[in-house]
């Protein structure tokens, strides 16, 4: 999977930032990755964590363990670890997350549940991630109107 966002469009050619479906990997193996630690990385180490598979239990334990090596190399120190949702939002296609409505409603915009359960679990994620205090709104504005949700 590497498909990304029109929204990450002025970052993915160079993988300044951390994408969205690394981002969900990451949640999905419970690292906290720090921007500074992404970007100490190589070109070809970030995009092989774009590109390694992150989703039967195998997958998630190897992405895991990768990474956490990776980090250890470039940083010498371990990366924080996050606790793993058993049951995460964006892979509940029949609930919209009151805090998400709460911002969208904020920009004009009610999300249904035929809404929500039409997006894809990464597209989920992106909204929910990108609706918590810290993330640019611009970028939920923009990630609402790619999903076709105005």
């Amino acid at each position: 999977m590497t498909n990304f966002f029109e929204f990450e469009a002025d970052f993915v050619d160079s993988l300044r930032c951390i994408p969205m479906q690394v981002r969900c990997k990451l949640d999905t193996c419970g690292i906290k990755l720090k921007l500074s630690d992404w970007n100490q990385m190589t070109t070809a180490e970030r995009q092989a964590l774009v590109e390694l598979p992150c989703t039967t239990e195998t997958e998630i334990h190897f992405y895991h363990d990768h990474i956490q090596q990776l980090i250890v190399q470039r940083t010498g120190i371990p990366a924080t670890k996050l606790p793993i949702e058993p049951h995460p939002a964006w892979l509940d296609s029949a609930t919209v997350p009151a805090s998400l409505q709460e911002k969208a409603q904020e920009i004009g915009v009610t999300l249904t549940q035929q809404h929500w359960a039409a997006l894809t679990p990464l597209q989920r994620f992106a909204l929910i991630k990108l609706s918590q205090p810290g993330h640019e709104n611009k970028n939920f504005k923009r990630a609402i109107a790619e999903f076709h949700l105005l």
